[in-house]
């Protein structure tokens, strides 16, 4: 079926075609022919936020939730730019979202002319790939492929960028179009020899530990992910992109590894003989000082991204493909193999771990509030059904150490790029892609006043999100940095919103929404009921805690995963280790 139409028409009805329900956007000069016809759409819905930067966090938080692909749209230049930093984060996360952004005319196309910006220029290295459309013809098809490139393989972002005058240029529309990807063919399909090398070395281990990244919740593996663990009784630790995706309250859960991790995540690590990771990175957070991270390990490394396996530390087993295929072949291959592991000593050594050394925090001789016991009560409270979208920093840490995830992808946040400013977007794009479903903002007081005006956008479409801002007055994260390796030099990290400056209730009722306080541990039971109460508008609740909290356990940047502090000057006592 061929019409002639527009490219501006034949952009839109392609988003339609695709699926696309919501569009995240401002318009401007270069792209505002795609907001013609964008106007008498009845299936794609676009909301005006108020900074391309929320819009693609929004983006993301929407393919966080849906597992749909997110989609963001903004002018030429500076509209352009403002979606550069939400596109690295869905790149380091890999998140599937499309950022579409009109271009000055083609003619003009290298002349500076006014908001031009060679933006995928600027984002080629930070998106799976991007276009430059001049030729209306070759919308529809770019559109398909650039979703098509989003979604497949391992996920992340692509842009395509059309020129004015290809968006107001006539063409002739044909649905479905043939797409040009001849050498894009992502493996899924793990090889068999591999599988068998891998359930090899699972029955000869002693010390096993099943490495769980983002890369299996992406796969939607989970209930797979369960089945390996049940079948072989190997502990398991989730990364900061996997909570949730093995059940917090599994026996088999060790905690999350890494520079906030838990002492057992943390040990079971470095006291492995086999590391099975799964759709992880082996990032910098997690390994420490990646000379001394897990010594005595062998690893077997799946990840569909085969430039992630041996980038940081060398696979005897590389398996490239999707994480469902791959569990689903291990526990065949397991089960034929008819072996299973002895790991009874391990379970004692982990088992002590855990109950030596479970997270716990500090409560203030002045009655001042301690955020992590927010975070248990919200956790309680909201319960586990609900999503909780953090921004980044002690707050985020705090999110991921003390609410308890038991469901596959109710925790989002900004893992790998660790973006200020992304959870009330985000949060606002979450609630969007699952309308039914609590979703709680956890913020930080100087991440929260990086993208606050997304509360007008949430309140005028009726978003009704919940934000508890974790208020210490601080860039908290830094602040502790400070305290621990700068002599308590607090240079700039003082926010000052202790004088209310601005006042976080007064904000979000000139925003249109609820804004409540509070600052004593008695109170919080009923500040969280009331929030969950107020169904109708956005919450914003200002949760005032003590600026010296920190969060524990930590290693330091740079320094061994054996140097874990549980404290400030308190370390784990590894002496029951089996080497």
């Amino acid at each position: 079926m061929t019409e002639r139409m527009t490219g501006a028409q034949a952009l839109v009805r392609a988003l339609e075609h695709v699926g696309v329900d919501t569009v995240f956007g401002i318009p401007g000069g270069a792209i505002l022919p795609a907001y013609d016809p964008l106007y008498d759409s009845t299936k794609v819905r676009h909301v005006l936020v108020r900074h391309e930067q929320g819009a693609g966090h929004a983006a993301e938080g929407y393919a966080q939730a849906t597992g749909k692909v997110g989609v963001c749209m903004a002018t030429s230049g500076p509209g352009a730019t403002n979606l550069v930093t939400p596109i690295a984060d869905a790149y380091m996360d890999s998140v599937p979202i499309v950022a579409i952004t009109g271009q000055v005319a083609s003619g003009a196309i290298g002349t500076d002319a006014f908001q031009e910006a060679d933006i995928s220029g600027i984002t080629m290295p930070i998106t799976k790939h991007n276009f430059l459309v001049t030729d209306p013809a070759d919308i529809p098809r770019t559109i398909a492929e650039a979703f098509h490139i989003a979604s497949t393989g391992r996920p992340g972002p692509v842009l395509v960028d059309i020129s004015k005058d290809a968006l107001q240029a006539e063409t002739v529309f044909s649905w479905p179009p043939v797409m040009q990807l001849p050498g894009y063919r992502p493996v899924t399909r793990p090889h068999s020899k591999q599988i068998r090398e891998a359930a090899k070395l699972i029955a000869e281990s002693r010390r096993p530990i099943l490495y769980v990244g983002g890369g299996v919740h992406k796969a939607r593996a989970s209930a797979e992910l369960l089945q390996l663990a049940e079948l072989t009784n190997i502990p398991v630790i989730t990364t900061l992109m996997a909570r949730g995706t093995f059940p917090d309250g599994h026996p088999q859960h060790m905690g999350m590894p890494g520079m906030h991790g838990s002492v057992s995540a943390v040990g079971a690590l470095q006291q492995s003989d086999l590391i099975i990771g799964l759709g992880v990175r082996f990032d910098d957070r997690v390994t420490g000082q990646l000379s001394s991270f897990a010594p005595y390990a062998k690893v077997v490394h799946a990840d569909i991204d085969p430039a992630e396996i041996s980038k940081n530390r060398h696979a005897d087993v590389p398996i490239v493909g999707d994480c469902k295929e791959v569990i689903t072949d291990l526990i065949a291959a397991i089960q034929a193999s008819g072996q299973k592991g002895d790991y009874a000593a391990w379970w004692t050594v982990l088992n002590g771990y855990k109950q030596t050394y479970p997270l716990g925090y500090e409560e203030f001789e002045d009655g001042s509030l301690a955020p992590q016991y927010v975070m248990q009560r919200l956790s309680a409270i909201a319960g586990p059904d609900t999503y909780y979208v953090a921004g980044v920093g002690q707050h985020q840490m705090w999110a991921s150490q003390f609410i308890d995830y038991e469901n596959p992808g109710t925790f989002i946040n900004s893992g790998g790029l660790g973006t200020m400013g992304f959870a009330v977007p985000a949060a606002m794009g979450a609630k969007m892609g699952c309308p039914d479903a609590t979703v709680w903002a956890i913020d930080g007081d100087g991440c929260f006043q990086m993208t606050n005006q997304e509360l007008a956008t949430c309140a005028l479409e009726g978003v009704p999100i919940k934000i508890a801002i974790i208020n210490n007055g601080n860039l908290g994260m830094v602040r502790q940095w400070q305290t621990l390796f700068y002599d308590q030099r607090y240079s700039n990290t003082d926010l000052q919103t202790t004088r209310r400056i601005p006042d976080f209730v007064k904000l979000a009722e000139a925003y249109g929404c609820v804004g409540l306080r509070c600052e004593r541990p008695e109170d919080v039971d009923a500040v969280i009921k009331k929030a969950m109460e107020i169904n109708d508008v956005p919450v914003v609740v200002d949760f005032v805690v003590h600026q010296d909290a920190m969060v524990w356990p930590m290693v330091a940047a740079g320094t061994s995963n054996d140097d874990i502090k549980i404290a400030r000057d308190m370390a784990p006592n590894w002496e029951n280790e089996d080497e």
